[in-house]
């Protein structure tokens, strides 16, 4: 069982499967919607998901046709990603997550578009882009 919140503790949520492969996505909407260098986030199956309190304070951006991000509308904190395509399944951002995850990154996603302030030093798998096969196992 994994708990997380966002940071005014308003969205607090439960998570009791695995957690999918963590993925560092260097993209510029990631980039953009965390402020960073890349977004941390793992496949989470979305029917073993759920919000412990504030789930009345999620709100999603459409951020392209199709994929939305979850974030809490008091404190901004970016929670999750979903995309219609795979109704399914969530993209957790781990950072979010109370407990150790007991594992590390498994790969970069879209490196062709990642920023040119942060170099890539670890031996970790580089993608141009990312596939959707990553389901939690």
């Amino acid at each position: 069982m994994y708990t997380g919140r966002c940071l005014c503790g308003d969205v607090n949520f439960e998570y009791d499967g695995p957690l999918g492969p963590v993925s560092l996505c260097h993209c510029s909407q990631c980039r953009r919607a965390h402020g960073s260098a890349f977004s941390a986030s793992a496949p989470v199956q979305k029917v073993r998901f759920r919000y412990v309190s504030g789930e009345d304070r999620i709100a999603e951006f459409e951020s392209r046709p199709g994929k939305y991000r979850g974030f809490c509308s008091r404190c901004g904190s970016q929670l999750y990603s979903r995309v219609d395509a795979i109704p399914g399944i969530l993209r957790l951002r781990v950072g979010c997550i109370n407990e150790p995850l007991r594992k590390g990154p498994a790969q970069h996603v879209f490196v062709g578009s990642k920023s040119d302030w942060f170099e890539i030093t670890d031996e970790l798998p580089q993608f141009e882009k990312t596939e959707r096969t990553n389901d939690p196992h």
